[in-house]
């Protein structure tokens, strides 16, 4: 079976191969088919915008897609950014730039910044007829750790470098691949998804 993985974010492609390899699938990626989507993640929750994704990705491709919808939570923020994490800042604005506004609008606030990574993984089936509804099959996966003010390691992209797990004593960032897709949200939600990912290769 060929399996799409719906994202044009390098970063993420590299972790969902990683995290899938043991499948007996053929992992494949828009760009490898010439599939140029922009699907605009306006919803409210995690749910909504890796739906979305994965619906228009299934549809376009007529292929099994997964998608993801992630962030990161800040306590001290009330809860933000949240679902708004990649829009934290309007374009052009930068991972790094993002970051560094998290930063200043912790400024003040008394630590430690407890902080949670969250991450949806939706599986979307593409329907036997143009006009059947896609199904769709959810999945989450948490990592909780805490913000600090410096960053620290090369191996993450967005939030990562200030990402700090105590249990580890490193940041996100500082972790190996193997670590990472351990005890990431994304490896977590990945993993609760993998039991019905095996169903629909049989």
């Amino acid at each position: 079976m060929r399996l799409l993985i719906a994202t044009e974010n390098p970063g993420k492609v590299r972790e969902m191969q990683v995290l899938l390899e043991d499948l007996d699938v053929e992992l494949v990626t828009p760009k490898s088919l010439g599939i140029d989507l922009k699907v605009v993640e306006d919803g409210t929750t995690y749910a909504e915008n890796a739906g979305k994704k994965a619906v228009a990705y299934a549809r376009a491709s007529g292929l099994v897609s997964v998608a993801d919808d992630s962030g990161i939570e800040v306590d001290a923020l009330g809860g933000a950014p949240g679902v708004y994490s990649a829009r934290y800042l309007p374009p052009p604005a930068t991972d790094a730039d993002r970051l560094l506004y998290m930063l200043e609008n912790l400024q003040g606030k008394p630590r430690p910044w407890k902080a949670h990574y969250h991450a949806t993984i939706a599986i979307a089936t593409p329907p036997k007829h143009e006009s059947a509804e896609v199904q769709v099959h959810l999945a989450d996966g948490d990592c909780h750790g805490e913000i600090i003010p410096e960053q620290r390691g090369t191996n993450g992209f967005g939030y990562d470098p200030i990402f700090f797990l105590p249990g580890m004593n490193r940041t996100m960032a500082e972790l190996s691949m193997d670590e990472k897709n351990r005890l990431s949200h994304r490896a977590v939600a990945v993993q609760n998804a993998k039991p019905f990912l095996r169903n629909l290769i049989g």
